[in-house]
């Protein structure tokens, strides 16, 4: 692991999701910019110090060249070190799952792209929510036909947890996340924003063409984006909506995704997870639980039987397990299991990242039409 030391938020959620299913041991880490804290870090997770390294450069030299190095290496740090940390591992042919957003820019996310491609090292990407047994069961719904030609799709994620300028209370995670040289260009956007956009196209299989936005800081002095309004085109003459909030007093992680297509329309709230909620075109809601529903994508991710509930971490540890599926068919030479194909890898970071540009090139543009440029 890279990142994830003594403070952080995001790396013991990651070591938990590795470990949740046998797959991985944790072997060796820079765990922190800071050396001192780098070494207690991996101290206090019982490393071996010789494996323990205050460079992530080093780190990468070190295990590509052990008989016994590193397979995979967790990339849990802000947004500015994904990029360059990305491709010191893929060049010294060590296999990365990266925390999102992938990069700060499509050109970066481009070139991670073609890197991961050239050396065939994976390079995933833990958009942990389409670990849910219920999304993946929405995804095959909606790629059956079941919801017919898809028309309109409400998308919104919304917290409170920036409500407030914590970033200048000692608050560390909000510190770096509002901070342009280390987030990037976009805060609320890139951080759940990315996350809402994702899964409504993980879900409904279309992906918008034109953006109209809105994006600010609602708290003054704020210095990136709390709030982001956009409205959506597809192709085929859907349209869309999606709100990304962290100043959405009383909300913890409302993430909501509603789907209608002219025969069908679901309904997914990620506070629920164990839930996918169904109508047809003049019919009943259904409400389909995890546990009893039998579609290979949600049956692979269903770790429970229905009635005990599985959350975030099961979820996110999903995303691990298919990782790991793929990483040994790969390092033995063999063909990847369908079953962990539902990973989201370098190819959904690259398509955020051109979301995340567009965006923002339409909110300096009065939130003019934008159209979301794709290869």
């Amino acid at each position: 692991m890279v990142g994830g030391g003594k403070g952080s938020y995001i790396g013991p959620t990651h070591r938990l999701a590795a470990r949740m299913d046998d797959c991985y041991e944790f072997v060796a880490g820079a765990l922190s910019s800071d050396p001192s804290r780098s070494i207690e870090s991996a101290e206090e997770l019982g490393l071996d110090p010789v494996r323990s390294y205050v460079d992530y450069r080093e780190m990468a030299r070190a295990e590509s060249q052990r008989d016994d190095g590193i397979d995979v290496v967790a990339i849990v740090t802000p947004n500015h070190l994904h990029a360059p940390m990305a491709k010191e591992f893929l060049k010294a042919g060590i296999h990365v799952i990266c925390d999102k957003p992938l990069t700060v820019s499509v050109q970066e996310a481009l070139e991670l792209q073609a890197l991961s491609r050239s050396t065939g090292m994976l390079l995933a990407l833990t958009h942990t929510y389409s670990g849910y047994p219920m999304v993946r069961h929405a995804k095959q719904l909606v790629a059956a036909g079941e919801l017919g030609d898809i028309r309109f799709i409400h998308v919104e994620y919304v917290q409170e947890w920036l409500a407030e300028a914590v970033e200048r209370s000692g608050n560390r995670q909000a510190e770096w996340r509002t901070d342009p040289a280390r987030s990037g260009p976009a805060g609320c956007l890139a951080d759940i924003g990315t996350h809402a956009y994702h899964l409504a196209s993980y879900i409904s299989g279309v992906f918008p063409s034109q953006v109209s936005a809105d994006v600010v800081a609602m708290v003054p002095g704020r210095r990136l984006d709390d709030h982001v309004q956009v409205m959506l085109r597809y192709p085929a003459g859907g349209r869309g909506v999606l709100i990304a909030s962290q100043v959405a007093t009383g909300e913890g992680n409302a993430l909501r995704l509603r789907v209608y297509g002219s025969k069908a329309s679901i309904s997914f709230d990620q506070e629920q997870p164990d839930f996918l909620w169904y109508t047809p075109l003049n019919g009943s809601t259904v409400r389909l639980t995890k546990g009893r529903v039998y579609s290979p994508a949600a049956e692979h991710a269903t770790r429970l039987a229905a009635g005990h509930p599985q959350g975030f971490m099961e979820a996110f540890a999903q995303l691990y397990q298919d990782a790991a599926i793929q990483i040994s068919a790969l390092i033995e030479c063999k063909e990847i299991p369908e079953s962990s194909k539902f990973l989201t890898t370098v190819d959904d970071g690259v398509d955020g990242m051109r979301f995340v540009e567009a965006v923002l090139r339409s909110a300096a543009n009065g939130s003019d039409w934008t159209p979301i440029h794709r290869e």
